[in-house]
């Protein structure tokens, strides 16, 4: 199971709505000299009425302070921060979303940063801005990459302020468009070429050279993008100009259906507020290639665009399968679950003995006992619909981002604090100390229920006890929905896991007020409650170490291999038996008559269960431990030497050139694995799925496997890395393995989610229709059967 904190969801569920809709904070950067090796990197935000940017020094717990992030490798070889960035002035107030005095800023806000080169060739600077922002209503968490280019003079003192490009765009079989774009550097300009006057500014031209062959003709004139007019001292006139970029476009007819390119001369000049520069001509050839010249309007590089380009295998045989839809995983499972953890969170301190004072207060004191018993299940039904609210922010992210579920499921940054938070509550739980929410927030809940009275006073009777109940009911939520926030399971297991927990939650303050005499049948609030909690902690902290597990294996650092791991699980399983039989105490601990039969009962299955992981220590065949498969890192990340790192000692490749080399040479089909280090299911599929004798010989003979990890954080070598563009122009940073196979998945097959199988030949024709998680182990091996007849014929 993926651990995804639901703690979280009760300090940002209401905060993160419509986060990824909205664009309040706009981000630019410009460059300041200060010296041949110093300059100040400039970050200005330009805020939206209404809404705050946070100050880069705040108090914790409250907002998210503004943060810049440079790659670590630049900050060593290049350059270094010369001491802390500084800001604007800000604003100190009492800040109503989060309950404190907070420093923020309205309508814009500067930050400079002072930098040190290294490196004298650095031409450019990349940073990350990470920040929060938020009005009287929301907030949003974002990041955002500004890129500064160094205005770095060389010694003679040459400018060079201007940057040009051009690109082809094919309108039909005979007519093209020429695009020709100037790219200025801040305050310089270069002149539209309608000025005219003879003491003016020097116009820019573009003239197409001698076409003494009339291989084409120019269609209309040359039109260029908007310009500004503003008297300019330098000249005592007004002077039309280009401002931070300038477009010119010139539509031609071929007439040489043998024509290959076009070449063009441009004139122009460019000055700043203190100076002109000297005319300049240059000559662009442009290749009549349409496809090149569609990308080359995004501005990526050749080198961009061809591995761009490779990431599309090319798939054919679509028309011969019917395309897998891959269902959602069945949202009754999660159900279950969080029902379960509802009623175990049922018997804890905070929630047990608050079911009979609350029937009672209904029953006994409502004007009738139709009425009581009708504000009872409205209460009921509030304390679902709050639990039911709290999913809801999660399905705005699902639908605007797919990937971003996954993104945050295999973080490590987060998988290390979810980590810390519940070994955090674990200890709380054991009775180290408590942890609650503001006792003012419950305060002001009850405070309202009471005043306002009615149904909309019951809600707040409702919220009250979420808030109030929130040390025991938080962690038991967020270890049975840690699963809920992936790709393949989405925000709508995650609803309907917290259908479950606010069901169960809400059922018992029901049926009391139908049936008040069953109160009597309730055990008396005592020791036993602790107990309870105690165990929990015990659960809570084995849980944990997945957290720090699913980043262990997507980092590789190989700190909590499969081995260590169950050795963990099985210290934390002693400790757990000891507690149970009377042998160790926790601070809150009734004192221990005599051991009573539930207890011996559950003592003798922890202890079955510790016997039970014993073998998973050992390199033998019994390693395999199928019950827990998708918990424990899988078998291949071992302490032991293995044959291979692939699943179950099978041979694979994880690189998808090399895989079909490999097919090439064997001729064999091939078996693309889109998988994942932190990915349950997968590890549910190769262990109790492919383990089988007939399907484990069918992969291993007759296949070549390709597993493509898209949850590998691990970077590219640094020239394998590129900018992909997306069907909607837009560009994707292919940084990580993981970015890369994850991308192939989505643009090849629509699809993103994992376990994902797909059987192509090497010439990238299906062999069967695709398909993913599929624990029959029948219906597998018949699917790999007909892949396999199918690339024989």
């Amino acid at each position: 199971m993926k651990h995804i904190a639901a703690i979280l969801l009760f300090f940002f569920a209401f905060l993160s709505v419509n986060a990824q809709i909205i664009k309040p904070v706009k981000w630019s950067g410009t460059v300041d000299k200060i010296s041949d090796t110093e300059y100040n990197l400039v970050y200005k935000a330009t805020i939206d009425d209404h809404w705050h940017l946070y100050s880069q020094t705040l108090p914790e717990g409250g907002a998210i302070p503004t943060e810049f992030f440079y790659q670590d490798e630049a900050l060593s070889n290049d350059f270094e921060l010369i001491g802390k960035a500084s800001e604007s002035e800000s604003i100190t107030k009492f800040d109503k979303v989060f309950q404190m005095e907070l420093s923020y800023f309205d309508n814009s806000a500067t930050f400079t940063q002072k930098i040190k080169l290294k490196n004298p060739n650095v031409s450019q600077i990349e940073a990350e801005i990470s920040f929060q922002a938020c009005d009287d209503t929301k907030c949003i968490f974002e990041s955002e990459i500004v890129t500064f280019k160094l205005k770095q003079e060389k010694k003679n003192k040459i400018f060079d302020p201007v940057q040009w490009t051009s690109s082809v765009k094919k309108l039909n079989d005979t007519d093209y468009q020429l695009v020709y774009t100037a790219t200025l550097e801040d305050k310089w300009h270069i002149y539209s070429q309608n000025n005219t006057e003879p003491m003016g500014p020097i116009p820019t031209e573009i003239t197409f050279k001698d076409n003494d062959n009339k291989d084409y003709q120019l269609i209309g004139e040359l039109e260029e993008s908007k310009t500004v007019t503003k008297y300019e001292n330098a000249f005592a006139m007004d002077v039309t100009y280009f401002d931070d970029k300038a477009v010119f476009t010139q539509k031609i007819k071929v007439l040489n259906p043998a024509l290959k390119k076009i070449e063009a001369e441009v004139f122009y000049q460019a000055c700043d507020d203190e100076k002109c520069l000297a005319p300049t001509t240059f000559e662009f050839v442009n290749n009549l290639d349409g496809t090149e010249a569609a990308i080359e309007t995004l501005n990526i590089d050749a080198t961009d665009l061809e591995k761009s380009k490779a990431l599309n295998l090319g798939v054919t045989g679509w028309d011969k399968y019917e395309k897998e839809e891959v269902k959602e995983k069945t949202n009754f499972g999660i159900f279950i679950l969080g029902f379960i953890g509802g009623l175990i969170a049922l018997l804890t301190p905070c929630v047990f003995p608050m079911i009979p004072l609350t029937v009672s207060f209904f029953t006994k004191g409502a004007e009738n006992t139709q009425k009581g018993l009708a504000n009872a299940i409205i209460y009921g039904l509030f304390i679902l619909v709050i639990y039911v609210l709290l999913s809801l922010p999660f399905h705005f992210l699902d639908s605007l981002n797919p990937e971003i579920l996954n993104t945050i499921s295999t973080n490590v940054i987060l998988n290390i604090i979810f980590f810390l938070i519940l070994a955090f509550f674990a200890f709380s739980f054991f009775g180290f100390y408590e942890i609650t929410l503001p006792a003012s927030w419950g305060n002001k809940m009850d405070e309202t229920s009471s005043r306002v009275g009615g149904i909309i006073g019951i809600f707040f009777m409702a919220l009250t006890l979420a808030i109030v109940s929130f040390s025991c009911t938080g962690p038991i939520l967020g270890s049975l929905l840690a699963g809920s926030l992936t790709s393949d399971g989405g925000a709508m297991q995650l609803t309907a896991g917290m259908s479950g927990f606010g069901l169960a939650l809400a059922l018992p303050f029901t049926l009391f007020a139908m049936f008040p005499k069953w109160l009597n049948s309730l055990p008396k609030s005592g020791g036993w409650l602790n107990s309870v909690k105690v165990v929990l902690g015990f659960l809570e902290l084995g849980m944990a170490f997945k957290f720090l597990s699913n980043a262990d294996l997507v980092k590789h650092w190989g700190l909590l291999k499969r081995e260590v791991f169950i050795g963990i699980w099985i210290i934390i399983g002693i400790g757990l038996l000891l507690y149970l039989l009377g042998k160790i105490k926790f601070p809150h601990d009734s004192p221990l008559k005599k051991l009573s039969f539930s207890r011996i009962s559950f003592a003798v299955l922890v202890g079955a269960f510790v016997v039970y992981l014993i073998p998973g220590l050992t390199n033998t065949k019994y390693a395999n431990l199928k019950l827990l498969s998708g918990f424990p890192p899988p078998l291949p990340y071992s302490i032991y030497e293995k044959d291979s790192d692939c699943p179950l000692g099978l041979n694979c490749y994880k690189d998808i050139d090399e895989g079909i080399t490999a097919a090439k040479a064997e001729n064999k089909p091939i078996m693309l694995d889109f998988t994942g280090w932190a990915c349950v299911n997968c590890r549910k599929m190769e262990e109790q799925v492919w383990s089988q004798d007939k399907i484990y010989e069918l992969l291993k003979d007759k296949y070549i496997i390709v597993s493509l990890y898209v949850d590998d954080r691990k970077e590219l070598p640094e020239d394998q890395q590129f900018k992909f563009v997306k069907a909607n122009g837009k560009l994707k940073n292919i940084k990580t393995i993981g970015d890369k196979w994850a991308t192939l998945q989505t643009l090849n097959f629509q699809n993103n989610s994992q376990p994902f199988y797909v059987l192509v030949n090497e010439k990238m024709e299906l062999l069967n229709h695709t398909t993913a998680y599929t624990p029959n182990a029948d219906e597998y091996l018949k699917w790999l059967e007909i892949g396999l007849e199918n690339f024989k014929n």
